[in-house]
């Protein structure tokens, strides 16, 4: 009994699918006269178009909201850039200096004949060298 039910309802759905695609179909292949033909073709045209500029206007949108994207990121990595650099270069001179202390502390304490002796061994090699 069950399936009776159940194959009735399909043949139902069936006749209603039917008959509602058939309709459809009626109304598209239903004679028009040239002018309904006409107007039919310019409103589908207006409806494309209208769609095409929207499309168009929306993935212009799309590419300046991601040019800004592009351009904040740029900009924040450089900045970034800017700021480390700065830091190398302040560590850089830090260093420099403290090298420099060590070098004028190293001259004072030193006698002062080991320092020319020292001086005149490293350029040694370098005379051997050229000549």
């Amino acid at each position: 009994m069950a399936e009776n039910n159940n194959d009735f309802g399909a043949f139902l759905a069936g006749v209603i699918v039917g008959g509602l695609t058939g309709a459809a179909i009626a109304l598209l292949m239903a004679p028009q006269s040239g002018e309904e033909v006409r107007g039919t073709i310019r409103e589908k045209s207006i409806e494309l178009r209208d769609r095409a500029s929207e499309t168009v206007e929306e993935a212009r949108q799309r590419a300046e909201k991601a040019i800004e994207e592009a351009q904040t990121q740029a900009e924040s990595a450089i900045e970034e850039m800017r700021k480390r650099v700065e830091e190398l270069s302040e560590v850089a001179k830090e260093r420099t200096a403290e090298l420099q202390k060590r070098v004028k502390s190293a001259e004072e304490t030193a006698p002062s004949g080991e320092i020319e002796v020292e001086a005149a061994e490293s350029d040694a090699p370098a005379e051997a060298s050229a000549a």
